[in-house]
């Protein structure tokens, strides 16, 4: 505040000062000043007070950093309190766990894992939906992604054979035929197995098994054909599916 009423001083003085000088004016420049001080001194004003301010901060003690610190006993103790935690989220997350076969699909790095409780049986590579966008016109379009969610094996085929769905034969450039026309069922394509988890998806095999670990199918998860074997004797009508 001693700081603050100095300056203030000053400015005073020299706002007299100028007063004094602007009084010995002749005129009609002395008038202009006369009729305008009140607003030249406002501006002044706001010209100087940021300029008090910053002497202000300046000269303003820093206060002292206070370093916190821990004890060794409180960091362990910190350790213990988030291993036990970490203890119940797995009980909880092991409750929910199938005891029996189980299949997880990584859809973003084209992994899956084959697991039978805790243990882990098989881990692979697999192809996943490619997200292409396929238009017939302005009527009709298809976004080729897989399913993300937990599902189950509805049903299990060997020596399946492929319907074709409309947008095959769009990929193609080829006229849709009807429902049950003989073009649309193909042998051999889909491996030695199938599952189903629903809506039209399976897990199947692949002619294309050097693009495997990529994303490159139609929603489908795609295996080879040693993984497609183990993966359909281990899970049954039921069994959990978890793709993310």
């Amino acid at each position: 505040m001693h700081l603050i009423r100095n300056q203030a001083k000053h400015y005073k003085d020299f706002a007299l000062k100028v007063t004094k000088t602007i009084s010995l004016l002749p005129g009609k420049s002395f008038t202009f000043l006369i009729k305008y001080y009140m607003q030249l001194t406002v501006i002044a004003l706001i010209i100087m007070v940021p300029v008090i301010i910053r002497k202000i901060i300046w000269i303003a003690p820093v206060s002292k950093q206070i370093t916190f610190q821990s004890s060794e006993k409180d960091l362990l103790l910190a350790q213990q309190k988030i291993e036990r935690e970490i203890a119940t989220l797995n009980k909880k997350l092991n409750t929910k766990r199938p005891k029996s076969f189980f299949l997880v699909i990584n859809s973003a790095s084209n992994e899956f894992v084959l697991y039978k409780g805790t243990e882990i049986v098989k881990k692979d590579k697999c192809s996943t939906g490619s997200y292409i966008l396929l238009k017939n016109g302005e009527d009709q379009q298809w976004m080729f992604k897989t399913p993300k969610g937990e599902f189950r094996i509805q049903g299990k085929t060997t020596s399946p054979v492929w319907k074709k769905p409309d947008w095959a034969f769009v990929e193609e450039g080829l006229p849709v035929p009807s429902t049950n026309h003989y073009t649309r069922f193909e042998y051999g394509v889909l491996g030695d197995y199938a599952l189903s988890i629903g809506h039209g998806y399976l897990i199947h095999g692949t002619l294309y098994q050097r693009f495997l670990g990529l994303p490159v199918t139609h929603g489908c998860i795609r295996l080879n054909d040693e993984n497609l074997e183990l993966v359909y004797k281990s899970l049954q009508v039921g069994s959990k599916v978890y793709i993310f």
